[in-house]
Parts: C-alpha cells; sequence; structure tokens
C-alpha cells in the first residue's frame, strides 16, 4: 500500500512539475500515455500543457531496463513527435494536435512538442 501511495504521490508531482510555466513556448493540453509498473499494474500519466521545443524524456520510462510506455494520446494544440528510445532516439511517430489515443503498440519513452511554426 505504502508504494501505490508513493507512485501517486509522485505522478502528482511530476504534473505539478511539467505545469509550471517557462519562457519557452508551452503546448496547450494534455498529453497522456500508460505504462505498467512493477507489479504489473497498468497506470497512465497525464502531463499538462508540456514546454515545446524541447525532448522530453518521460517519467518511469527512461531505462532501458524497464519496458517503454505506450497507448499515447496527444490532445495538446500541437504536433508531437514520440520517440521509443530515450533522449528523442530511435524509431518515431508523429501524433497530430487533438488527435485520438494510439494503440498499444505504438511504443514510447521520449516526446518532443513542436513549436509554433
Amino acid at each position: 500500500m505504502k508504494l501505490r501511495s508513493a507512485v501517486t504521490a509522485g505522478l502528482a508531482g511530476l504534473v505539478i512539475a511539467f505545469a509550471v510555466p517557462g519562457s519557452a513556448f508551452a503546448a496547450t493540453g494534455d498529453f497522456s500515455y500508460s505504462f505498467t509498473d512493477d507489479e504489473h499494474r497498468t497506470l497512465t500519466v497525464t502531463v499538462h500543457d508540456p514546454q515545446s521545443d524541447e525532448c522530453v524524456n518521460l517519467p518511469y520510462l527512461g531505462s532501458e531496463w524497464v519496458d517503454a510506455g505506450h497507448t499515447p494520446h496527444n490532445a495538446t494544440d500541437a504536433w508531437v513527435t514520440v520517440y521509443e528510445g530515450a533522449d528523442c532516439e530511435g524509431p518515431t511517430w508523429k501524433l497530430r494536435p487533438h488527435g485520438k489515443p494510439a494503440t498499444e503498440h505504438l511504443k514510447v519513452r521520449s516526446v518532443y512538442f513542436h513549436g509554433p511554426n
């Protein structure tokens, strides 16, 4: 039970960390993805108003020792490139703004939100 509380608190902290405004352009809306934890539970993380024009390693997924996340959903107003590898490396796929959730077959470890052109 303590692990579940720690994970919940950690996820809440991540949402707050990603929501802090900065000087760079931030996409408006939510980006979410799911991952399976070490107890075989599927958890979903939602990032609110993510920063754009920088590579973001998604929490809990940056190590090649854990399974990649899946089922990304871009409900922001910006195009996003999802990467199967950490540090925006490896196979990529672009998700349109305000799109539908991708399938669980699309793996993700890092993302890049594109600022206005």
